[in-house]
């Protein structure tokens, strides 16, 4: 197995990026989606005291009285800024926030997901490329950057255009700009940065600029 040359510190910040082998789809519909959109509430966190499969029996009831007990009491593993979610990949902006969480946390998300696709679609073998790709973010600016990036995704992937790009659902920037109090991402943080959610939807939408900077973050994109 290769050595993986970032080092992952407790309060420092991350672009993640992996993508299924061969550039192969991860996802195939909106269950899908939705489906590793939970994993990702569920697994944000150190050694919930269910496994999902056994959480995501419970009736529903049940299933919020935990995802609540979870969130008041559960020890996050790492924090999550920002997010897409593609056919064939994924991109997460977050923090570590304790000893080995965004391992843990990639590997029991990935790990789970893969078994959940394995058994529907009745396929072998890995999903995701051996190795999730990872660079540290030093600087705010980068930061900022970085997030627009992620939510640009649909659209310099020609999936959805400019103007859909507010409903695409599988991404973080709706929650930015109708529900900035979604408890499992941290919006607050880029939003004080910026200025406002109407500050910081501009900031996306500014393509010019973006183009511009892509440079100053083109060596943390992962894309290659």
């Amino acid at each position: 197995m290769p050595f993986r040359k970032t080092l992952f510190v407790n309060n420092q910040y991350y672009h993640v990026l992996n993508r299924g082998v061969a550039d192969s789809i991860i996802f195939n519909n909106a269950y899908d989606y939705q489906r590793f959109s939970h994993l990702i509430r569920f697994y944000r966190y150190k050694n919930p005291p269910l496994s999902f499969s056994k959480y995501n029996k419970l009736p529903l009831e049940q299933r919020v009285e935990f995802a609540k007990s979870l969130q008041e009491k559960g020890k996050p593993q790492v924090e999550l800024y920002s997010y897409c979610l593609m056919p064939n990949h994924f991109h997460f902006l977050l923090k570590q926030t304790l000893d080995y969480g965004i391992q843990k946390f990639l590997t029991n998300l990935q790990n789970g997901y893969a078994k959940y696709y394995n058994i529907k679609l009745k396929r072998f073998g890995p999903l995701f490329q051996s190795r999730f790709k990872a660079k540290i973010i030093l600087t705010d600016e980068v930061f900022l950057h970085i997030s627009r990036y992620i939510h640009l995704n649909p659209t310099t992937s020609y999936l959805v255009s400019i103007k859909e790009l507010v409903s695409y659902p599988w991404s973080s920037f709706p929650i930015y700009l109708n529900s900035p109090d979604e408890g499992f991402l941290n919006t607050i943080f880029i939003l004080k940065m910026i200025g406002g959610k109407e500050k910081y939807r501009k900031f996306v939408y500014n393509q010019i600029n973006y183009q511009q900077n892509i440079q100053k973050i083109k060596h943390i994109l992962l894309e290659k």
